[in-house]
């Protein structure tokens, strides 16, 4: 049965190039399935955020991967027009981890079939104060980075052997100075000093050091956020501390923190306050 729906389908350019077969089911379904659809296809960011703003009465369906929902999500948020806006998204690419831990089904068909049918939950959001959004969870210190993808395909990531080897011989060759250069051993990811606060109570200070803090928003019904911290462990397994609350501060040596597949930082301080009901994802019912 066909929806009443206006739909405004975005199509991150991502997505597009990823998996255009993808795209094109979800297209004929929505189609199929709504009786107005209009189909964006922006080129880049900025294209991105002008077809929701001009989206009108028409509710958006954002197609492509977890940096495409979480930017919209963040462009809503900054206009102030995430409260009265539902959100559906279909996921596309191969980041898909946040929209699967949100409910959303994967498979193009399901995932379409979820926005026309489906019905809209209101989901609590994690405010940083530098007016940052955190959908799901975020851990401290920032996990490692995937490795990099192929660009293209049949493209290996990196030349063959022989190549480089040719390369840098060359290079040496016409640098008749070659500039000597101290490569830094990689960073590793160990104990950290912070200072962390809930609700305007210290649950560890930099006395004591942590292996990871992990916050998101609860998944209970209370409407705050779940924090836990492992204590760096002296012979037996440290027991974790746990607490609930609605705003969170994390505080000392610069920490890079990781949340919906992006990594920010160094920052010294960084608050996060939950927002109940924030913003509105439909899912199957």
């Amino acid at each position: 049965m066909a929806t009443d729906d206006q739909l405004l389908v975005v199509i991150d350019p991502l997505a597009r190039r990823t998996d255009g077969e993808a795209v094109r089911i979800v297209k004929d379904v929505l189609s199929a399935g709504a009786e107005h659809t209009k189909v964006c296809l922006p080129d880049g960011p900025e294209e991105f955020a002008r077809a929701l703003a001009r989206r009108g009465s028409r509710r958006p369906v954002v197609v492509g991967d977890d940096r495409a929902l979480l930017r919209a999500v963040a462009h809503l948020h900054r206009q102030r027009e995430l409260a009265g806006c539902a959100l559906s998204v279909v996921p596309v690419g191969a980041a898909q981890s946040l929209a699967r831990s949100l409910g959303v089904p994967t498979g193009a068909v399901a995932a379409a079939r979820a926005v026309l049918d489906g019905v809209e939950r209101r989901l609590d959001l994690l405010v940083d104060d530098s007016d940052g959004v955190v959908l799901g969870a975020l851990r401290i210190p920032a996990p490692p980075p995937p490795p990099t993808p192929p660009v293209g395909p049949g493209v290996p990531p990196h030349p063959p052997s022989w190549l480089r080897v040719c390369r840098e011989s060359l290079v040496r060759t016409l640098s008749p100075r070659p500039a000597r250069v101290r490569i830094a051993p990689p960073a590793r990811l160990g104990p950290s000093r912070l200072r962390v606060e809930v609700d305007g109570v210290t649950l560890v200070d930099l006395d004591q050091p942590v292996e990871a803090v992990s916050i998101a928003p609860a998944t209970d019904g209370t409407g705050g956020a779940d924090v836990e911290i492992r204590p760096v462990s002296v012979g037996a397994e440290a027991t974790p501390l746990r607490a609930v609350g609605h705003r969170v501060t994390v505080s000392g040596a610069d920490f890079r923190y990781g949340a919906d597949s992006m990594v920010s930082g160094p920052v010294r301080t960084r608050t996060w306050t939950v927002r109940e009901g924030a913003w509105g994802l439909t899912l199957p019912g």
